[in-house]
């Protein structure tokens, strides 16, 4: 079968994250940028505000000498507090404007809103293994999913940019049932989700393929965008079995290559297709910065999604 699905990679990937005291001794967006298109890679995502210009025509320069398309950019707020919904939409509202600056004529960025990942330190401590009861309350799912509905109302009517909710361990949306309850409490036709496999894989407690797949089809009327992570089994366990935290899990590298954990993603790509999936899928290892090779790994998941049709 032939496919639509085209291939892209994000700073993440590279060591930018969004998380505070994690930015020291990463690569710079220039270097970062050289190497994406050099493993072979045709779009990218923005990483953190700051990291690539934040100027139309200087970000416009660097995506177009290298012929890349902009994607999107995350953007994490603390939407369990009232308090921080205003300052969150300012946020959103910049970046917003800034990718609908830059968008191709092929794809139309997507705010990806977060959680305040990693924050948390119940969430943080406990990330890959989540009991209900550190799930927000009645209350504070209300707050929430008020201030993800606000966000993406006011990127929509400021920038025409649609918003995808990215569910991601150390943060409150985490597990299935909070994606699903997420979802359950916001307009469809306002927030999308971003499905991003490693992290379903690790907030769900999967061990196969097929758990993955489950989300996806429980989810499928609100997956608009994908972000292919893989997971490594044996990680997993440890962590959950020595009661590591989430940035422990990362320093043990539980996103490992594609390939090398426990997702099939020739499987992932069947179902895409046979959802009619068009565009983009972003490949995301999440590294900190200093960890490993980033260009020799973006190059092997490339060379295995080369493998697998893609």
């Amino acid at each position: 079968m032939t496919t639509t699905i085209k291939v892209a990679n994000a700073p993440c990937s590279w060591g930018t994250l969004e998380f505070e005291g994690m930015r020291g001794d990463r690569i710079e967006y220039g270097q970062m940028l050289d190497e994406l298109v050099e493993t072979g890679y045709t779009a990218t995502e923005l990483g953190d505000w700051g990291f690539m210009p934040t100027e139309t025509e200087a970000l416009q320069a660097e995506l177009q000498q290298r012929d890349l398309v902009m994607l999107g950019a995350y953007h994490g707020v603390p939407l369990k507090y009232s308090e921080k919904h205003a300052e969150g939409e300012t946020g959103a509202v910049k970046i917003a404007r800034l990718l609908a600056s830059v968008a191709s004529d092929v794809w139309s960025p997507y705010l990806v809103l977060a959680d305040e990942n990693g924050t948390d330190p119940i969430r943080t401590q406990n990330a890959g293994r989540i009991k209900p009861e550190m799930s927000l309350s009645d209350a504070e799912w209300e707050t929430f999913a008020h201030g993800v509905e606000r966000i993406a109302r006011a990127v929509r009517e400021e920038t025409g940019l649609r918003t995808v909710f990215h569910h991601h361990c150390a943060g409150y949306i985490e597990t299935p049932d909070e994606i699903a309850r997420l979802l359950a409490m916001t307009d469809p036709n306002l927030v999308g989700l971003v499905f991003d496999t490693g992290h379903y894989a690790f907030g769900a407690g999967a061990t196969e393929t097929s758990e993955v797949l489950a989300g996806m089809d429980r989810f499928a009327d609100r997956i608009w965008y994908v972000h292919f992570k893989d997971c490594s089994l044996d990680i997993a366990q440890r962590s959950r079995a020595e009661t590591w935290d989430y940035f422990k899990a990362l320093q043990h590298a539980i996103f490992c290559e594609l390939g090398q954990g426990f997702i099939d993603f020739s499987t992932v790509r069947e179902w895409l297709q046979q959802h009619h999936y068009q565009g983009w899928i972003t490949v995301e290892q999440d590294v900190l910065p200093g960890m490993g090779a980033p260009k020799d790994s973006a190059r092997r998941n490339r060379e295995y999604l080369h493998q697998i049709g893609l």
